[in-house]
Parts: C-alpha cells; structure tokens; sequence
C-alpha cells in the first residue's frame, strides 16, 4: 500500500509539539465557530490565510483555515481521522495537498487524495468537495505537478518569482490567479444550489 494511504502524525523532530498544538487548536475551533467552507492542506493552504486573497474573497464566506506548513497527504489523514472535520457542518470543502509527497508517485499522489476524498465523505455525504490541481513548485516545473492555472508556467518553463516568490508559496499576485477560480465555484456552490459533487475550479 502507498504510503500516501496510511495516516501518520508529523514527528515531532524540534521537541516543541508545535505541529500536534496546531492540530489541537483546529479542534477547539471546531467547536467554537461555525463554518460555511474549510479549507484542508498543506503550506499553499496555511499561506492563502495571510493573503489579501483572504481577507477579500474567502473571509466574508464564513471559512475556516485548516493548512499546515509541510504536511503530506498521509498527515492531513491523519488529522481527519483525529477529529479535524468533526464537530462542524460546511457546505463545502476545499482540498489541497499532495505538493509536499517529492517521494511518490503522481499515481501514489492520485490516490491518497483520492482516500482523503472517501474519507471526508464518509464524514459528510452531503458536502461539496472542492480539489484544486496541484501548483507547480521550484524555479523550473516539475512534470508531475499539474498547475492551477496555465499563467504560473512561462514559455522557457521557468516559475516568476512574481507569482511565488520562493518557488512554492504564492504571492498575492499568485493567490488571485490560483484562487479566484475556486472563489468563483464557491459562490456558484453556496449561493445557487449546484447539485454536483467533487468538482474542481477548472469544471
């Protein structure tokens, strides 16, 4: 089995039970707040929190952030199956991660979000699941990172530092880009009563 499938816990390499307490206060803000969206994932995740993007587009929709820097898909597993989306009733979810997996394969990668999928659902049938498609990452694309949106890749190959200024996390120009679709589809889910489920901002 992949290792992507099997949940497991960030070791705790620093000694700080940094990564556990973020854990520990998404739980309590599960039970203190209401959500209308969460959003679930790794660092692309954490950072859109501290975007003009945010504060613009999804803070008014009622949305709680639940990224954490670094996680692989094995680790937002784990986290949901440790009581992250209980407690709470949204009307959407979105998903990123996967970005961080460098050791698997786009297969591996496919089908532990593809686990994560069942298993939301098995927590909320009725939820809309958002899944954008994977950013690209480091100066020069990597093939099996499909990007969000075309613009990030430019014609030589290479990533502006425009649009992510360490070759990973977006800048607020990059969040616009890569998030406007999925704020797009939101409203369209939240607001006209879309019946589909699982789409993705490119459908």
């Amino acid at each position: 089995m992949s290792a992507c499938k099997v949940p497991v816990p960030v070791e705790d390499g620093d000694g700080d039970r940094r990564w556990i307490s973020i854990h520990n206060r998404f739980l309590s803000e599960t039970r203190e707040k209401d959500a209308d969206v969460i959003f679930i994932g790794d660092s692309i995740i954490q950072a859109l929190q501290h975007t003009d993007v945010w504060n613009e587009l999804f803070a008014p929709l009622h949305c709680l952030n639940f990224g954490i820097h670094r996680d692989k898909i094995e680790n937002v597993l784990w986290r949901i199956e440790n009581g992250e989306l209980d407690n709470v009733r949204p009307k959407a979810i979105v998903l990123h991660v996967g970005t961080n997996n460098h050791s698997n394969t786009p297969e591996e990668i496919r089908d532990g979000i593809l686990e994560l999928i069942y298993l939301i659902r098995e927590k909320h049938p009725d939820v809309y699941i958002v899944v954008p498609t994977l950013l690209p990452r480091g100066p020069v694309s990597k093939p099996q990172l499909v990007p969000i949106d075309k613009g990030f890749i430019q014609p030589d190959g290479t990533i502006s530092h425009h649009d992510m200024h360490d070759y990973l996390l977006l800048t607020n120009a990059g969040s616009k880009k890569a998030f406007e679709p999925v704020h797009e589809l939101l409203l369209q889910l939240l607001n006209e009563g879309e019946t589909e489920k699982d789409l993705t901002p490119s459908e």
